[in-house]
Formats: C-alpha cells, structure tokens, sequence
C-alpha cells in the first residue's frame, strides 16, 4: 500500500485582510495543503516557530514595515529550504527583478485563477519557479533591453544556457529534462555547474545574474 504524500506546509504574509482570508479558504479546502498560519506582516509571520517548518510562503510585495522583497532575502537567508512565492498587483520590471535577486522562486499576479494559483503552489513546492504568463513575458522582453556583459573567465556552456533560460521562464526539473532530452540528474549537474560559475546560491539568484551578465539568449 503507497504511502500518502506529505501535505505542502503553507505560510501566507499579506496585510489585505479580504484577500488574506480568501487565499485561507481557497487553500484550505484543498487536500494536500496545510496552513500553518497566515499573517499581515512579515515581522508577525517571523515570530512564528511555525514558520521554519513551511515548504513554501505566499508574499505579498507591499508590506507594512519590512517590505515583501526585504521580508524573502530574510527567508532566503534564515530558512533557505522554503520556496518563497510572490503574489501581488505589481507587475514593473523593478520589483520582479528585485523578487528575483532576493530569492523568490516564483512571481504570480493577484488576478491568477484559483486553479493556476494551487497549480503554482504545488509546482514551487516540488522545485518549480511558477510565473503569472504576463510575468514570464516581461521576463523574457527584459531580457532583450539589459545591455550586454561579458560572462567572466568561466562562461557557460550551451547546454548551461539552455537550462539557465528555461529556469528564466518557470520551467520544472521535470519539464527542462522533457524539453533537451536529459535525466533528472543531468539536469540537476547542470544546475550545479550554472550556480557554482555565476557564485548563486538559488535559481532567482541565478537566473537574476545570467541577466545581467546577458548570458541568455531569446529569439527576438
């Protein structure tokens, strides 16, 4: 008899009381996900001993006090096992780039359906980097406007710019092995080998200096 899978362990950081307690219902009526707590500020969901045992966070940007990007470089750095999902109205290049660098995993506008935004939880928890498609489009334009910049004495490969470019866009580990016809663990070597010679420690990090660096390369 297979065991049942452990239950996504959920924590929720957003100050609008009506969209808060919305995502709890929604959330909670679904089997597999357990709500650990839901919180109106960062500085209240931190002092939770909760907190540590989340697989993943919902964020919202615009907090009272510390803000969402500040409130995830702080999980990044204390709890870097959680997949920190932002989920807000923001939708300007600034602020999802700066999710990125500050180690969110994934960036979802607040308008997302029920079902992609459940969808987007269960794909972060298993390693995914879930986008709103609006989101993934500005990521992918942005690209093409970021002036060039050398790589440094260790570039990457053409295989590591292929993977590097599908994490850029929220493909899983799954979907990059389906997609260049690797395993899992081919994927993962790569993974290793793209944070290791851009100095990243998370695939927003990564994915946020392969910008920079104008590693990526889109079709226009």
């Amino acid at each position: 008899m297979s065991r049942k899978p452990k239950p996504i362990a959920l924590t929720i950081i957003e100050d609008n009381r009506f969209v808060r307690e919305g995502w709890h219902a929604l959330l909670t009526a679904e089997d597999g996900i357990d709500i650990l707590g839901a919180f109106a500020a960062c500085e209240e969901a931190f002092r939770s001993r909760s907190l540590a045992d989340s697989d993943v966070v919902l964020m919202d940007i615009r907090l009272p006090g510390m803000s969402g990007i500040e409130g995830t470089a702080y999980l990044k750095q204390q709890y870097p096992h959680i997949a920190t999902v932002m989920c807000t109205v923001h939708e300007d290049d600034r602020k999802i780039f700066d999710a990125l660098c500050a180690g969110a995993v994934g960036y979802l506008l607040k308008k997302t359906s029920s079902d992609d935004f459940i969808r987007a939880i269960r794909e972060a928890a298993s390693g995914g980097s879930p986008m709103s498609p609006d989101i993934a489009r500005r990521v992918i334009s942005t690209f093409h406007i970021i002036p060039p910049a050398t790589q440094g004495d260790d570039p990457l490969t053409k295989g590591e710019q292929d993977v590097l470019a599908l994490l850029a866009v929220g493909k899983s580990y799954a979907a990059i092995a389906e997609e260049l016809f690797l395993s899992l663990d081919g994927v993962r070597a790569r993974i290793r080998k793209i944070y290791d010679k851009l100095h990243a420690h998370s695939r927003g990090e990564a994915v946020a200096k392969g910008v920079a660096k104008r590693i990526i390369d889109f079709p226009k």
